[in-house]
């Protein structure tokens, strides 16, 4: 069951629409085609109409490496996403600029000279005290806001739900661990501040993965006969990270309730959601080098070579959306890169096609920082719906 984001005559987002109905309005002149970031089909009419909508709930369930999305109504799943961390990266690429750094302090040394007069530069400020993030898992939770953002420009959401992740918690008996720091997981970091970015844009609720009284995003999973890939979390697919957020999001609509009787307890999930099928999208940010003055090692002549940042000889900004032929084939990818010639482009991997002749190579998009791959047709979840009286 597809619905369409449906956007007012001044950019407000109203209730999704059929897709039938969207197809009319635009042929009759009603509507026009919204572009957006995410590249999810969505029309803003032109005329005005009443501005009425219905809770939608967004569902986020953070990793490490992937993390997934989801979008739901009472009525019907609106859209997911499976999010491509650039954790490995960053993390690479800051203890590479470290190695760099350190190379740079130690070539302006001169140790024929006594220790005590050597060119040592002293810390200016005690930078180890300021409490910030480390910058993987900052631009982890960028990636998610981003994406977070942008869909509350497509969709009227009126709650967000978070799984926090407490990876010292005991399953038999509900209590944190003796030993403190076992299990510990970097998605731990960083979860109160993005808590504190969610909170500016909607009320958010917290869940547990797993919870004994059976609140828990593994348990509504299951009462909702939903099925998750537990075997490969890298595999693209709506069964590994999307299907706990839509989970997360169902919770808006279906709440457990426990009720107690002589010496026993006994609890149960109520209320309505139904989960459909719905567009399913791989997004990830395009892992563009910064541009680096000194590299590792120095050139003959004292000549660096450009490496890095998004700017090209032709044109063209790493991440732009492209068409290029080459022997009578067409490739669609994305600029990754140039030569005095010739432009890179790459797939939503990062792998590279091949290069091409500039002049062979047409823009379709301008970056928007994000490699965006929507799905063809829908997500086949094995759905099913659960409903019960509140």
């Amino acid at each position: 069951m597809l619905r369409v984001p449906v956007l007012s005559k001044s950019g407000k987002p109203l209730m999704p629409t059929k897709p039938s109905r969207a197809r009319r309005w635009v042929k009759e002149g009603k509507a026009k085609i919204a572009p957006n970031d995410l590249e999810c089909f969505a029309i803003q009419l032109t005329f005005e109409t009443g501005e009425n909508t219905q809770p939608i709930a967004v569902g986020i369930d953070p990793g490490k490496h992937y993390s997934g999305i989801g979008v739901q109504s009472s009525l019907a799943t609106l859209w997911m996403a499976h999010l491509v961390l650039p954790f490995k990266t960053v993390k690479e690429r800051m203890e590479l600029r470290r190695v760099m750094r350190r190379a740079r302090r130690g070539r302006r040394i001169n140790r024929k000279l006594p220790y005590n007069k050597r060119c040592h530069r002293q810390k200016r400020f005690d930078n180890r005290k300021q409490g910030k993030l480390p910058a993987s898992i900052r631009a982890n939770k960028q990636l998610e806001l981003r994406v977070v953002k942008e869909l509350f420009k497509l969709f009227p959401v009126s709650a967000i739900h978070y799984e926090l992740v407490i990876a010292d918690v005991d399953r038999t008996s509900g209590r944190k661990s003796a030993q403190s720091g076992v299990g510990f997981s970097p998605v731990m970091v960083g979860q109160r501040q993005m808590l504190k970015w969610l909170s500016e844009l909607a009320p958010v609720t917290t869940h547990q993965g797993w919870q004994r009284n059976g609140n828990g995003t593994s348990q509504l999973r299951q009462w909702l006969r939903l099925g998750k890939d537990k075997k490969n979390k890298a595999n693209q697919t709506p069964a590994t990270h999307a299907v706990d957020g839509v989970t997360l999001a169902a919770f808006e609509f279906v709440q457990w309730r426990e009720w107690h009787s002589k010496g026993t307890k006994h609890g149960n999930w109520q209320g309505f959601v139904e989960i459909t099928p719905a567009p399913f999208t791989v997004i990830r940010r395009p892992p563009v080098s910064r541009r680096q003055l000194h590299l590792c090692v120095p050139s003959k002549g004292s000549k660096r070579r450009k490496y890095g940042g998004t700017v090209t000889r032709h044109n063209f900004r790493k991440g732009d959306k492209v068409i290029a032929e080459k022997a009578g084939k067409t490739y669609t990818g994305w600029c990754s890169g140039d030569t005095k010639t010739q432009v890179s482009v790459s797939n939503a991997n990062w792998k590279r096609l091949g290069q091409f002749t500039a002049k062979k190579v047409q823009l379709l998009q301008r970056s928007t920082g994000l490699i965006v791959v929507p799905s063809t047709g829908l997500s086949n979840l094995p759905f099913g719906f659960a409903q019960g009286a509140i």
